[in-house]
């Protein structure tokens, strides 16, 4: 039970790291795996066998959710694109209380604000750059373009693990998420048609993409087990700050879609919000009393 509970929550952050604006991380502590799963990815090759058991069925849930769902999230950003983008603000806001929980009755440091507020306008900041986003990514074969994109993927599997900063708007930033998402989809579509042709197209992308996933999530994990080993109320309060902005970033990044709504909209949009925030509360729970440490 627990093993496909795991898939699911692997899943939801999945899903959520295909969404721009919306941080895999974010999703992992309000569901109470973060701590585990931060533990699993540093202990790897110290307890490969306790470590690999929690990473499966998280690996496992998120490649469902990445894959198998992605065209599903381009239709519905495509059909409803105002409730779909007030559902994952929902996911975001209804985390937010188990953070909060965190830092509860601490005595109030100055450093505190500080890291708020650096983080907060960091992901503003990253939303305004450059626009809404970066031009598209020319992923035609050559090696640079593979080294390129083992690097992008590095650079997106740090964000994706850090809680309230998205991978995939650090994609649109770079102008891949697009030709990445694209890529993914024809991928799958050359699977089924038996293509060799599109499908070597596609893991001429894939595969550099992923390696550099791998590599920077394991290199982040490492920085991120320290921080919190060392300093851990200032980097929950730099994680509010994040997840604070987040919906704002969502917003900024998606405004022209929220320039004309009319009062259907408003509602779905508002019943969405809700939604999500219910699915968060109840896949969340007590961040540390989920957590399992690998070293125990």
């Amino acid at each position: 039970m627990n093993f496909i509970l795991d898939i699911l929550k692997g899943m939801v952050m999945g899903i959520a790291n295909v969404i721009p604006g919306v941080s895999g991380g974010t999703m992992a502590v309000s569901m109470g795996i973060y701590d585990k799963l931060i533990t699993a990815l540093t202990h790897l090759l110290k307890d490969f066998k306790k470590s690999f058991k929690i990473l499966l069925p998280l690996g496992i849930g998120m490649l469902v959710g990445i894959l198998g769902l992605a065209r599903v999230i381009e239709w519905l950003f495509g059909v409803v694109p105002v409730q779909t983008n007030l559902l994952f603000i929902g996911l975001i806001v209804g985390g937010l209380p188990m953070i909060i929980k965190e830092v509860k009755g601490k005595k109030f440091k100055i450093s505190y604000i500080i890291g708020f507020l650096a983080f907060f306008f960091l992901v503003t900041g990253l939303a305004l750059l450059n626009g809404v986003k970066g031009a598209d990514a020319d992923l035609s074969f050559s090696i640079i373009t593979e080294i390129k994109l083992f690097i992008v993927g590095m650079i997106a599997a740090a964000t994706m693990v850090i809680p309230g900063v998205s991978g995939s708007m650090m994609l649109m930033l770079m102008g891949y998420y697009e030709p990445v998402i694209s890529t993914l989809n024809s991928t799958v579509d050359a699977l089924k048609a038996q293509d060799m042709a599109g499908l070597a197209a596609g893991f001429g992308v894939i595969i550099p993409f992923g390696l550099g996933i791998v590599v920077g999530i394991v290199a982040i994990a490492k920085l991120i087990e320290y921080l919190f080993a060392k300093f851990s109320a200032v980097v929950y309060w730099c994680i509010i700050g994040l997840i604070t902005a987040s919906p704002i970033a969502i917003v900024i990044m998606n405004k022209e879609i929220f320039a004309e709504i009319n009062a259907v909209t408003v509602i779905t949009a508002v019943l969405a919000f809700a939604i999500g925030c219910v699915i968060a509360y109840f896949l969340g729970g007590d961040v540390k009393k989920d957590s399992e440490k690998v070293s125990e």
